[in-house]
């Protein structure tokens, strides 16, 4: 028998007419310009033992023919074969404001037929941004979250060993471009929303009076005041420590691989009556053996034998109130004893029906 289990989290809501807690404007809101830049390398990994690239990755052997030859070795990638390396990817993140001399993490993933990366050793890589321009070098040794035991058909593998990390694995060589504060800043919100924007433009101009003025649903520019002219990284960090009651929809969010329902518990409902079914056919062909009688001349045969079940549970009806909330209908499905399944079932009918004022959204 096969247990199901159902995770149901009731989360306070942010719809119009309730009031959600303050938050700072620095979980809020970016400065336009102020953002990360993803970084992309390629390069080897030595030093591995046996578990790298074989003769169908035609390209690693190329690479390592290369490099060799700039360090005034001639050899004809043809004729390389060398498992102890691997052609992989090299991944990271530049930071707003990063300077020349600090570090960052890299991670390394193989991009070739290598078994392992287990105990390899990145050689220099350089780090590209989308302008083609390299802002980082990356060497070291890979780290990796899983291993391989064994070896053959009698092997145990345990996360992914062709993927690793290295800690502070790269050195950042030129400045990340990122906007200066200026006289006039312009404040992004990581979740766009009218309300939230008309809220965050009201809390400022409370502090700073006529600073700032919201352009639309994402965006609010602010006029740095004359104090802090020469002082905008102050005024900056005084804009993030506001407190913002903010504003979103309210979402349902299902997980249905397993079976987790995300909502809050302030969800309304329209006044509905649910009524929910379920039927099943079962066909079963089971095999039995023909002996014949003795000295009879018969042969043995396999005869099947094929039955049809068809069952149907009784159909389970929920009424809800006006007024009623998600809470409401958790606690009744669950109590007529519904399964993940029926309960996501049933949410998606809501929403179709205009029963449910939320947005519903499957991962």
């Amino acid at each position: 028998m096969t247990t199901r289990i159902l995770l149901v989290f009731l989360l306070t809501a942010v719809p119009v007419t309730f009031a959600a807690g303050e938050t700072r404007l620095k979980e809020l809101a970016a400065l336009e310009g102020v953002r990360d830049n993803q970084l992309l390398g390629y390069g080897l990994v030595v030093g591995l033992n046996g578990t790298g690239d074989r003769r169908q990755t035609i390209f690693s052997a190329q690479t390592l023919a290369n490099m060799l030859e700039r360090m005034g070795v001639a050899v004809n990638p043809v004729v390389i074969q060398v498992r102890n390396t691997a052609a992989v990817m090299v991944t990271g993140t530049l930071v707003p404001f990063a300077q020349p001399g600090s570090r960052l993490d890299v991670l390394v993933a193989a991009m070739g037929d290598a078994a392992n990366l287990q105990g390899g050793l990145l050689l220099l890589t350089p780090l590209k941004a989308a302008d083609g321009q390299v802002y980082a070098v990356a060497q070291g040794s890979v780290v990796t979250g899983g291993f391989v035991a064994g070896r053959g058909g009698v092997s145990q593998t345990v996360n992914h060993p062709t993927a690793g990390r290295i800690p502070l694995g790269a050195i950042i060589e030129r400045a990340a471009p990122s906007v200066k504060p200026g006289p006039n800043l312009r404040l992004q919100l990581l979740e766009p929303d009218f309300t939230t924007a008309a809220r965050v433009s009201e809390a400022i101009n409370k502090q700073f009076a006529g600073a700032a003025k919201p352009e639309s649903s994402g965006v609010i520019v602010v006029n740095t005041p004359a104090d802090y002219q020469a002082r905008p990284v102050e005024f900056v960090a005084a804009l993030e420590g506001i407190k913002v009651v903010s504003d979103r929809r309210t979402r349902i969010i299902i997980n249905e691989r397993t079976g987790t329902i995300v909502m809050g518990k302030e969800v309304r409902i329209a006044p509905v009556a649910i009524l929910h079914g379920n039927l099943g056919v079962e066909i079963r062909t089971t095999f039995e053996v023909s002996q014949p009688a003795p000295l009879s001349g018969g042969k043995t045969t396999v005869v099947p034998e094929v039955s049809v079940g068809v069952k149907e549970d009784k159909a389970r009806a929920v009424v809800l109130n006006e007024g009623a909330t998600v809470e409401d209908l958790v606690r009744a499905l669950t109590a007529i004893g519904s399964t993940p399944r029926d309960i996501i079932a049933i949410l998606q009918s809501l929403r179709a029906a205009g029963a449910l004022n939320a947005d519903l959204e499957v991962i």
